[in-house]
């Protein structure tokens, strides 16, 4: 049974509020996530290996075990390891026909940040003026209600898994399932992005249309204005983000993981 929603929380233990706990786990977990994933798709954990028990992995990365389920959850979802009850987790087989996935396919070509803006942007330009003419109400007011979420949250993981999450219902919403999936192919190398974006101050340019200016267009069915305003909101990056834009994602998302987790260990 789900615990019903409580006020925000101080952590008896650091002193900290719950959701800033929350927000430092995210992290954690992101980044032992990461680097489990490039060790087992390099070989450096071979296929078939077991890995260290929960309790030799907590250790191993300064995290609670409660992280580290979470982690050997996600490498379990992502066809990277077999969990065997009672004997543990192993490197699963990355055959021909999984092909590691598209986001595999893409890792393998080391792709920068310019080079991910530069296929998003007449990708999803194309994808809202269709989502203008053809979204129904109740997919607008879906948009809505993610938009409040990305707007109402206290951690970067949690802003960045709903921005990601904006942009999937925008795709839903143009009626047309392969521009969906091929969004769909390169939501990991958004979440990166976007991780990035939601915690940096010089993103949010004055001026500068962002999710309420689209979500404003889309709402008055005006496909033009709905183009304009996702090419100007993702062109962005390519003027704020330096030199981080000719680096590639997985570089560019590890460092600036451990610079979040950095401030959160200074404070």
């Amino acid at each position: 049974m789900s615990t019903p929603p409580r006020p925000p929380a101080v952590d008896p233990g650091t002193g900290t509020l719950a959701s800033a706990a929350t927000g430092h786990r995210g992290l954690l977990t992101e980044r032992i996530a990461r680097e489990l994933e490039q060790d087992i798709r390099t070989g450096a954990i071979a296929v078939g290996a077991k890995l260290a028990s929960e309790r030799e992995l907590a250790i191993q990365f300064g995290a609670s075990r409660g992280v580290v389920r979470e982690v050997l959850r996600r490498l379990e979802a992502h066809h990277l390891i077999e969990v065997a009850p009672g004997r543990g987790s192993f490197v699963a087989e990355q055959s021909s026909a999984q092909a590691r996935g598209y986001d595999g396919l893409y890792r393998a070509e080391r792709p920068t940040v310019r080079q991910l803006i530069e296929a998003r942007i007449p990708l999803e330009v194309e994808i809202v003026g269709l989502a203008a003419q053809r979204a129904t109400e109740e997919q607008l007011e879906v948009l809505a209600e993610i938009n409040d979420r990305i707007e109402t949250a206290t951690d970067v993981i949690t802003k960045a898994r709903a921005d990601v999450e904006l942009h999937d219902a925008i795709a839903v919403a143009s009626g047309n399932p392969v521009l969906r999936v091929m969004l769909s192919s390169i939501s990991g190398l958004m979440f990166e992005m976007m991780l990035r974006s939601n915690s940096d101050p010089a993103i949010f340019e004055p001026g500068v249309p962002h999710h309420p200016e689209i979500l404003a267009a889309l709402q008055a069915r005006d496909a033009d204005l709905a183009r304009q305003y996702m090419r100007e909101h993702l062109a962005l990056g390519l003027r704020t983000y330096g030199t981080d834009l000719d680096v590639s994602l997985d570089v560019m998302a590890t460092r600036h993981i451990e610079t979040l987790l950095g401030r959160d260990d200074a404070r």
